[in-house]
């Protein structure tokens, strides 16, 4: 914490008095400074240094959450300034010494810096394993001398640097892991439902989009880790479309004697692929059940959808199972020569592709 504070307090001092240099930090500040430490160990941490004599707080403050910090450095902590430079001619004629990080001096990091190992050993300690650790260091010394930064102590800094790309891998890992592709029995959870009943959509029109929203994401084989806030959005981006096209009104209301579906309804059903003449068959026994009922709702072209296309799916369902029926009393019938070499013509007959 000392050597953090002296490089933050040479960076940014606020004011100087008594010949020290002061700099003002929130709590919130002190915690992105430290990110691996809790609030309360931070403070814990502090006045163990005041005691020592090390750290100075200045307690008159305006806000209870914000503090002036200095280092004492006559208490033989590490200096704030760096030590004054020798003449020139005195710097000629001294050779260089290897680039070695003084205390308390911010130095800049040099292109074969390792970790040492206590800082190593910090990072086990926060679970990460050690063959991630050794694999940010290049990338660390680069990104550092690519910017020409200087630091009191690279291991403080490349630790901080480690904990934080640690979180970022076990977010990207939990991502991956709760994504998904689509299935084939998928619903939207309760939560998904309910936000969008209370956000007034039709309860029917959100089961009536189901199938299709599953049968559109199963054919793209999409993995995403959210399917209900997409489904969320899907929802209502229909609904906004739906709601123009007929100018939705939410007053409940009885079914008209004389109802007839609107002209959207009928571009909608054609899209859908069914027989327009075969809807208007439907709608005096759609109209008689729902007037018998007495039942009120807020858009009965969105019931008669629904009805209809379930009506059509049943339809359709018996006729292929009479196909089906059909093509296999066919197949019983005859057993001679001729009658197989028909059916294996009818089979491989590819005319329809020319």
């Amino acid at each position: 914490m000392l050597q953090e504070l002296a490089q933050l307090i040479s960076q940014r001092a606020s004011r100087t008095h008594d010949n020290r240099h002061w700099l003002e930090l929130s709590d919130q500040q002190l915690l992105d400074a430290f990110p691996f430490w809790a609030l309360v160990d931070i403070k814990r941490i502090q006045a163990s240094l005041q005691t020592l004599g090390m750290l100075l707080i200045d307690p008159a403050t305006s806000s209870t959450q914000s503090y002036y910090f200095a280092i004492d450095e006559a208490s033989g902590s590490a200096p704030i300034t760096p030590p004054r430079q020798p003449p020139a001619a005195a710097r000629a004629a001294t050779p260089a010494p290897a680039p070695r990080a003084a205390p308390g001096v911010a130095t800049l990091i040099p292109p074969d810096w390792q970790p040492e190992s206590d800082w190593v050993q910090m990072c086990l300690q926060q679970n990460i394993p050690e063959a991630f650790v050794q694999n940010l260091v290049p990338e660390f010394v680069k990104y550092r001398r690519d910017r020409g930064e200087a630091s009191f102590s690279w291991g403080n800094a490349f630790y901080k640097y480690a904990i934080r790309e640690w979180r970022n891998e076990q977010t990207r890992q939990g991502s991956w892991e709760l994504a998904s592709s689509m299935s084939a029995d998928w619903r939207p959870s309760s939560d998904a439902m309910g936000i969008l009943v209370n956000a007034g959509i039709n309860s029917s029109f959100i089961e009536d989009a189901i199938p299709e929203f599953v049968l559109y994401w199963r054919e793209r084989g999409v993995v995403r880790d959210a399917w209900n806030t997409k489904f969320i959005e899907h929802i209502r981006r229909q609904w906004a479309k739906f709601s123009a096209s007929f100018g939705y009104d939410n007053t409940p209301r009885v079914i008209p004697v004389d109802w007839q579906p609107s002209v959207e309804c009928y571009e909608i059903l054609e899209l859908a692929e069914i027989d327009e003449n075969y809807a208007r068959g439907k709608i005096p026994e759609f109209v008689m059940y729902w007037r018998d009922s007495q039942q009120v709702k807020s858009s009965w072209n969105t019931v008669f959808l629904q009805f209809i296309k379930q009506d059509w799916a049943r339809q359709l369902k018996q006729i292929e199972s009479a196909d089906i029926t059909h093509a296999e009393n066919q197949t019983l019938v005859g057993t001679n020569q001729q009658r197989i070499k028909e059916k294996f013509q009818r089979i491989a007959d590819r005319s329809w592709a020319e």
